[in-house]
This record gives structure tokens, sequence and C-alpha cells, in this order.
């Protein structure tokens, strides 16, 4: 027993199996859990007891003798556990513990279930593990709530219950709030436990607090951690870091370079490969309490900004966030992006403007830099009107300015911002639909909702949905957007510069290397052959009668051939 009677819990296999589908391979699972064992680690979580068939390779089990090729050797000071979700294992199916593998296991309920939760851990009490129970979403629970999870727990009496931050949304006054009332209502013998999520950037100083917190109260605790945080979206807090506050602060006595071992070993591979730790959309999923699936959903499928972000998961009812109904986010989704305008008189007004001239897109690319003279003499000669996509270069001077997304929108405005408010712009209904959507700062724009004038500083709103086509998953690529438009706009003459293709850093992509762009997880080659497949799509449709010409060399213009 360390001294302050706080114990690690090392969840790696465990939380990290969300990341890699439980497919860590056997020496990894192997080496972790003989790492841990070395390091001194209290409790070790091999994984997931599933009512699946075992795979050779991943923490997911069916019955504990699976784990036996992973686990070479026990040792009498570590216990080793699995967890089940409370509704989705057939307990009938597991045999009375022999303690060969697994010593206990943790029971995962939700918030409103603990009833369920505790009858689920009885059943495998009666074969003979150890119980730890897991109450998820413990910011949920009012007092009373606290109160009657607390009698619950106590009639079952387990080994522990863990606090658990679901959605990293955790301040300290909540986690003492909880920690508090645990502790007052639990029985003196009953363990308890802190499990965090790295949401808010908080995860070990909240790990950190709780220990302090608890470190005099007389009862024994836990705190959970796995090997760099790994854990699905944000995060958790990182065996490493806890371990040697553990050592500093309290007398504990955990062999940190076993622990480095482990991390050399067998984490440098999941770490170039897969992607987990703080980042802006989980922050969202922390403020929110939001589950992280509808955050993973929203970059995957809609490479989402974190504006249209926040604005998605805030319309949606508190109970529905802490779920993941992927129809129903679709729907909020498209409710958020197709904000519908009367655009027909705006449509008529650029074709007015536009009718019978040769348009140059002039796409961010690098290459509208480094051939800059080619341009200008395409310029020169053909005398197009000139439209920047999506970005302004200083260099350039444009006619018109097409925006897509209010990450670029508010980009340019900020750093160029003469340009910016001199230069009329075409911009898509899911920025704004009106002047009362105008970003911060550019209170100046009037909408056009009247004939022709002087157009310095004015807006056309398109709608989204008159230029998208999905498909896709970028299928909002900027260029192949305002090709679309421009065949609603019945331009049979089209030039493009800087549409050039992503190289594999996106700063080396761009005459501007600060401008804010997607990072697609390091596909740069994927993502490329999606946009040229999106230009020969519309080639061989919407723009079957246009004629296309590239000024500067494209990726996509090679592809298309």
């Amino acid at each position: 027993m360390k001294d302050a009677k706080i114990k690690l819990l090392d969840c790696t296999l465990r939380d990290g199996a969300y990341v890699v589908e439980a497919k860590f391979g056997t020496p990894a699972i192997k080496g972790i859990i003989s790492k841990m064992t070395e390091a001194g680690a209290d409790i070790i979580e091999c994984g997931w007891l599933k009512d699946k068939t075992h795979e050779e390779g991943t923490s997911f089990y069916h019955v504990p003798d699976d784990i036996r090729p992973y686990l070479t050797k026990k040792d009498k000071d570590t216990t080793y556990v699995v967890m089940i979700d409370w509704n989705r294992y057939d307990t009938s199916v597991l045999p009375p513990c022999d303690h060969e593998t697994i010593d206990a296991v943790r029971v995962v309920f939700p918030h409103g279930r603990h009833k369920e939760g505790a009858e689920i851990a009885e059943k495998i009490r009666d074969k003979g593990y150890d119980i730890y129970l897991q109450a998820a979403n413990t910011l949920a629970y009012s007092d009373d709530d606290l109160r009657m999870l607390s009698a619950t727990v106590n009639e079952l009496h387990p080994k522990a219950i863990s606090i658990v931050d679901t959605f990293g949304a955790m301040y300290e006054t909540d986690l003492d709030r909880i920690t508090d009332i645990l502790d007052e209502n639990l029985d003196d013998d009953i363990a308890l436990g802190f499990h965090s999520h790295n949401n808010q950037q908080l995860s070990f100083a909240l790990t950190s607090h709780f220990a302090e917190r608890m470190r005099n109260k007389g009862r024994e605790c836990m705190v959970d951690a796995t090997l760099c945080g790994m854990g699905r979206g944000a995060g958790n807090t990182t065996t490493e870091l806890i371990a040697s506050y553990l050592n500093r602060r309290m007398s504990a006595a955990y062999d940190m370079n076993a622990i480095l071992d482990a991390i050399d070993t067998y984490m440098p591979y999941f770490l170039e490969n897969y992607k987990w730790g703080y980042s802006t959309p989980y922050f969202i999923a922390g403020l929110y309490c939001c589950h992280v699936n509808n955050i993973a959903y929203l970059l995957k499928n809609h490479r989402t900004n974190s504006r249209d972000m926040r604005n998605i998961i805030e319309s949606m009812d508190p109970a529905d966030r802490r779920q993941y109904d992927y129809d129903l986010l679709e729907e909020k989704y498209i409710e958020n992006q197709n904000r519908i305008v009367d655009d027909e008189s705006t449509v008529e007004e650029l074709r007015g403007m536009l009718s019978g001239r040769e348009v140059l897109l002039v796409a961010p690319g690098k290459s509208i830099d480094t051939d800059y003279d080619k341009v200008q003499a395409y310029i020169k000669d053909h005398d197009p009107v000139v439209i920047g996509v999506n970005a302004i270069n200083s260099r350039y001077k444009y006619d018109y300015l097409f925006f897509v997304n209010s990450v670029r929108y508010d980009y340019a405005h900020e750093v160029y911002e003469d340009e910016f408010n001199s230069i009329p712009h075409i911009v898509l209904s899911n920025i704004k639909n009106g002047a009362e959507d105008a970003a911060a700062g550019s209170k100046d724009f009037d909408v056009i909702e009247r004939k022709n004038r002087d157009k310095s500083g004015c807006e056309y709103i398109v709608n989204f949905s008159r230029v998208i086509k999905r498909g896709w998953e970028h299928f909002d690529n900027a260029v192949i957007n305002a090709l679309r438009l421009l065949t609603h706009l019945k331009i049979r003459n089209i030039a493009i510069a800087g549409f050039d293709g992503f190289r594999h850093k996106y700063n080396e992509s761009y005459a501007d290397a600060s401008l804010p762009t997607l990072n697609p997880d390091g596909k740069w080659d994927e993502l490329n052959d999606e946009i040229a497949d999106m230009y020969r799509d519309f080639i061989s449709s919407e723009g079957r009668d246009c004629k296309v010409v590239f000024v500067t060399e494209s990726y996509f213009e090679k592809r298309a051939e």
C-alpha cells in the first residue's frame, strides 16, 4: 500500500482501445502489462470483455481465458482487471474466477442506471471476482442523485467506485462537490476513484487535485491514467505524469524507468499513426458535455470548422448531446449550413455583370507567387474578371472575392483588411444569410438587394446548396464550388490559377503559408485524389459546356486528362 492510500490504475489497454479499435498487437499488449507490472502499478486494466470472439492481438476479450497469452507473469501486489459495459456483455458466459488471469471486473454504467449496474456487478461477484464500479458522466448527478448512488453502492459493497468526467467538462468546484458528497455517504472501506478526460486541458490538474483533497480523508483512493494520455478524443491523464506526481508528493514508489521504457518501446507506433489529445473540437465537447462521437462525426464527414461545430452542438438539446444520433446530427449540420436565402435576384445580378466575360479564378496555391508574371501576362492578354477564391493575395487586383467558409472569411478580413473592405464579395449562406450575420468588423457591408451601383464593400449571398454536391468527404472544396457557381451564372470561359494540389505539409502548398486550412491527418495524397475526382465529375457534368484553361500547373488538370 502506498502512503496516503492513493492507488494508480493504468487503463491504457482499455481506454486506448477506442483509438486503435483494440488492435494493439500481441507484443504491445504483453509488453504494456509486463512493464506496468514492473513499474508497480496497483491496478492494470487489461482491456474489455465483449460479446464477440476474441481476435488475437486485440484488447477485446470474450472470456478471461483469452487474456492468458498476454499475462505472462502476475504480481501478487497488482490487481488485474477488465471492464464491461453494464448492458453489453452476457455475464452468463463468464466462468468462475480462478485468479490465474483477471482478479476483478469494472462495471461502467450511465447516469440513471446505477441500480441496473449494481445488479450486473452482483452477478459477477457471485462468480468470485472483485467488483469495481464506474459511474459515467458523474457531473450529471445532482446532490440527491449522488446520495442515492451511494446508498446503492453501500448495499452492493464493491471494492471501489470511480467518479468519471466523461465529457472532460469538470472544474475543481464540480469535482469537490461530487467528491465531498460521495466521501460523506459511502461506507469507509469502499475506495473512491477518479477518471478524467482532457477536453479542457485539466485532466492532470484535476487528478492531482483529487489526490491532494483525498490524501487526508482516511479513505483508500485510486486514480486512472494511460501512457501518453492515450484515449478517445482528448485523451486522459498521463500515467507518466501522475506516477511521478505521486512519487514526489505522496511518497509512492512507482518505477519511472519501467514506465518510460513502456513508452519508448510500445507507444511510438501509436503516436505516429493515431491521434488523440487536446484540440479545439474536443474542447467544444467538454464545453457542452457532448459525446466525443458527435465531434468525430462532424470532423470526419464534414470537416466542420470550430465556429460551426459550436453552433451545431449548441443547437442540440442537452440530452441529445450526451448521445450520438448521427441522423439527428446530420440534420443539425444541414440546418446550420444550409441557411436558406432568396438568392434569385443576386444570381441574376451577378449573371448580368459577368455575362459574356471570361473569368479567372485565382486560388491560393503557391504557383500564384512562383508564376506571378505568367498569371499577370494572362490577365493582360485576356482581360478576365478576376475572382479570388477563399483567400486574398495582396499582389493581385481582384474584381470579386469568393468565400465558402467562415474561417477563411474572417482571416481575410483581419489580415488583409484594406483589400477585404474594398472588394465586393460573393459569400455562401453557410457563412451568413443577411447583414445581421456579418462577422465582427464587417458591419459596413451592405447585402445586395438592389440593382447595380458602386460595388465596393458589398456582399452577394448565394445559397450554400446551390454550389455543393455531396458524395465526397471534402465536398466543399472552394475551387470546385466556384466552378459550379460559374455554371449557374452561365459563364462558358473559365481560367484557373493557383489550383496546384496539396503538398504533404499545407504551409508548403499556399502562397500565404499562414492561411488556415484543413489537416487531413496526413492523408494528403488521398485528399488530392478526392479533389481530382470532384473536378473530373464537374467536367463531365455541370461543366460540359465550359472551356476551362489552367494558367498555372495543376495536379488536378493532369488527373483529368
